[in-house]
């Protein structure tokens, strides 16, 4: 069996659900001895497909994701749903662009300019995730 990521695609439409709606994400996260550890995140979509969500060093998803990068996350329109859209891949997570990110996520789920709950001490970290498989429900073009 090859080691070789398997890359998925989102369609536009699918893009469009995670990018233009203030739906909640699930991500899960494999602790040390491999059980499964899921948290509430604001996600984001960048026009490659790729998707992300936003944390802080030394959160539980952050060492998890450094000894083992593998990832889930599954997104729910909470009015139906029965239309739903899971990613999985493996996550990388940069400082870059992380700070902007959290303004730019407040903006979507709070309606607010900037992070409200903002700690100078903390470090703010982008979790970025290239899906290796897409699954989907309630699409058209499916």
């Amino acid at each position: 069996m090859s080691s070789r990521a398997i890359t998925a695609t989102l369609t536009e439409e699918q893009r469009a659900f995670l990018r233009d709606n203030p739906y909640v994400a699930v991500v899960t996260t494999l602790r040390r001895d491999g059980s499964p550890h899921s948290t509430v995140v604001w996600v984001d979509v960048e026009d490659d497909g790729t998707i992300s969500f936003n944390t802080a060093a030394g959160r539980a998803k952050p060492r998890h994701l450094e000894k083992d990068p593998r990832v889930s996350l599954i997104v729910v329109d909470p009015q139906n749903a029965y239309q739903w859209v899971a990613i999985s891949g493996r996550a990388e997570m940069t400082t870059e662009g992380a700070d902007g990110q959290i303004d730019r996520l407040a903006k979507k789920y709070l309606g607010k300019d900037e992070y409200p709950w903002r700690n100078p001490e903390e470090q703010r970290l982008s979790v970025k995730i290239r899906p290796e498989h897409v699954d989907s429900s309630g699409f058209d073009d499916q």
